[in-house]
């Protein structure tokens, strides 16, 4: 909204517009992690795994199984509030990470060499099998998640500007998780490992860097992402676990990458708060808002394509000798 328009509204206006900023940075947090699984794996080997998001969802399916098992029905706090936390994101991020490897070595190694059509069909049927499980196992409808952060706000102005616990988590968790894999990323063997195998495969194996090892590598981390993006979603702002959660998740998260510069990790957390504020103002502020979101956002993808086809940050390219 223009600043003469917030002006004008006064502080009630003010406030809703703040409101309608931290709702973005909450979405587009869960967003940002979940599009570093995506740059990840296509900065190593150039392809975009469509099932990510249907892995995404499978951590969404592990976090309710968890909750479940530990008898848990309603709002709990304190120190219990950060074990079970502290389970879930272990449990769902160890699972996807595992499930991730296992799909790419089924499905994605055995085609590393085929054309990259193939690898790309591969990828949405391994979507739609997990999509198919999912639905067989917990079927068609939407099952409700219980409550689990207490009601108590931070901050509460007029009960318009609502800074929630649950809020705080989700930003803080994420924000530590970027800076770690970063850290990863930049200090470690692996990491350089990794970003060797992107520039180039073959001068990396020649410097005895394992390509298998180290593309699995990076599936078990865009993995562990998708499930602690899937356990921030599912006790922080979903409320229901569903088969075709992934669907439309896995494509924002994909639009953010995108948007931000694909195989480029720092353009994929960019392109996670852009997409979610982008997302928060057009609910906000737009007739119909919840309902012309997603086409909102998928507008700026356009025309962020048209104008920088690279998207801000300009795609990680590898140099080719």
């Amino acid at each position: 909204m223009h600043t003469m328009a917030l002006a004008a509204a006064g502080p009630a206006g003010f406030l809703n517009f703040l409101q309608a900023i931290k709702i973005g940075i909450t979405a587009g947090a869960i967003y940002a992690l979940v599009a570093l699984g995506y740059t990840l794996v296509y900065g190593i080997i150039e392809l975009i795994n469509f099932a990510h998001g249907d892995v995404f969802m499978w951590g969404t399916q592990v976090t309710f199984v968890l909750i479940t098992a530990l008898g848990i029905t309603s709002t709990i706090g304190g120190w219990q509030l950060v074990g079970v936390l502290a389970l879930l994101v272990v449990a769902a991020s160890v699972f996807c990470g595992v499930l991730n490897v296992t799909i790419e070595r089924l499905a994605y190694r055995p085609l590393r060499r085929a054309p990259r059509l193939a690898p790309l069909i591969a990828a949405i049927a391994v979507s739609f099998i997990l999509e198919n499980i999912a639905e067989l196992w917990r079927g068609p409808g939407q099952i409700a998640f219980p409550n689990l952060f207490p009601s108590t706000a931070l901050i509460n102005i007029n009960q318009t500007f609502v800074v929630e616990y649950r809020d705080v988590f989700i930003v803080v968790l994420a924000l530590v998780i970027m800076f770690a894999l970063s850290r990863f990323i930049l200090g470690t063997k692996l990491g350089r490992a990794m970003r060797a195998t992107a520039q180039d495969p073959e001068a990396a194996q020649l410097m005895g860097v394992n390509i298998n090892t180290t593309i699995a590598l990076t599936f078990l981390l865009g993995g562990a992402l998708a499930g602690a993006g899937a356990v921030v979603f599912t006790v922080s702002t979903a409320g229901y676990v569903w088969f075709f959660t992934g669907f439309q998740f896995g494509l924002y998260a994909f639009t953010a990458a995108v948007l931000g510069g694909i195989g480029n990790v720092n353009g994929a957390v960019l392109g996670g708060f852009m997409i979610g504020i982008v997302e928060g103002l057009s609910i906000a502020y737009l007739p119909q808002g919840s309902i012309l979101s997603t086409a909102v956002v998928f507008g700026v993808l356009v025309l962020v394509l048209v104008f920088r086809p690279t998207g801000f940050l300009g795609a990680q390219v590898p140099d080719k000798a």
